[in-house]
């Protein structure tokens, strides 16, 4: 999980976009999906957006609550407010690792019984962290998420959770779909183009912006492919500790088929990407600035698919090459 500590005006670019480079696109044949039993199956939560255009839900521990969790596909572990672990009296779990933007800690756990985001609760030994460092009351990361998938729709306003064994959302036009691999938990997409060379994408819910290291950047750096707004900023993690980045605009950027352009990325060697082996390729943490851009989205874990409906229109300007090269 990310947070800006200086908050941007505007997270995504406006003006004139470029143009999008063509690609093939992989359009799963995807046939109507079947009606899910949504009593059974699956839960709607209500999202609001957080002050800086993450994603929270209720959560309920052990009967308590609901609580403000984020969600975050970039956290490997879900964590907890230590206000909460002294008001529920939660047991110690011991002490762990964790790994953020910032680097390694040593921090506490805490046992919970039963954190209810569906129907279904589980337990977790969750991390204990500050609420002030999280943003949210807790965080929830892919330990309760491995064997779902979630699926936004940004138009509603919702979330859901499903089992990945259930049919996806139905096909409709402009519909993608991305294979992806998991690393650390985490689902990472090979599939990815800047400035005609390839990249690894991470896909961070958790993160407010995209943040792309300095392998990446030398990259670009290589052709009119980056713009240079001439701004720092400071991401804050979980921990408290902070990181500067350069904040720029990258022109453009296609993933699985998708083009993007004018998108909004700070630049800083982050300690997830060392974490996750790619401190010395192209990568980058694909952040809530692009993933609002779609109009749908699905975070298929157990699938390792990540697939999108693009919106009629974005502030990011996202573009669906053509199957014929046109």
């Amino acid at each position: 999980m990310i947070r800006l500590y200086l908050v941007l005006a505007a997270a995504l670019a406006g003006g004139a976009a470029a143009t999008a480079q063509t690609v093939t696109t992989r359009l799963d044949a995807v046939p109507e999906a079947p009606e899910i039993d949504k009593t059974t199956q699956t839960e709607d939560v209500q999202f609001r957006n957080g002050t800086d255009d993450r994603m929270t839900v209720p959560v309920r521990l052990s009967g308590a609550g609901p609580y403000q969790f984020l969600v975050d596909t970039g956290a490997d572990r879900t964590a907890v407010s230590r206000d909460i672990v002294s008001k529920l009296k939660l047991v110690s779990g011991g002490g762990a690792q964790l790994h953020s933007i910032s680097g390694v800690s040593s921090i506490s756990t805490a046992r919970i019984d039963a954190v209810q985001l569906t129907r279904t609760p589980e337990a977790v030994d969750a991390a204990v962290l500050e609420k002030a460092n999280m943003g949210a009351d807790g965080i929830v990361g892919v330990d309760l998420l491995r064997s779902q998938r979630v699926q936004f729709d940004f138009e509603k306003q919702t979330m859901s959770i499903v089992p990945s064994a259930m049919p996806d959302f139905g096909y409709e036009p402009g519909t993608i779909v991305v294979r992806a691999k998991r690393k650390n938990g985490r689902l990472v997409v090979t599939d990815a183009i800047a400035n005609g060379e390839r990249l690894t994408v991470v896909l961070d819910t958790g993160s407010q912006v995209s943040v792309g290291n300095q392998a990446l950047r030398r990259r670009l750096l290589g052709g009119d492919s980056l713009i240079d707004v001439d701004k720092s900023v400071v991401l804050e993690s979980v921990t408290g500790q902070k990181v500067v980045g350069d904040y720029m605009m990258v022109r453009e950027m296609t993933i699985g088929g998708i083009g993007l352009t004018n998108l909004a990325v700070v630049f800083s060697d982050v300690h997830t990407f060392k974490q996750l082996g790619l401190d010395k390729k192209p990568a980058l943490l694909l952040g809530m600035n692009a993933i609002r851009a779609f109009k749908r989205v699905s975070i298929d874990f157990a699938n390792k698919k990540f697939r999108v409906v693009l919106p009629e229109r974005s502030e990011v300007d996202v573009r669906l090459a053509s199957r014929d090269g046109s």
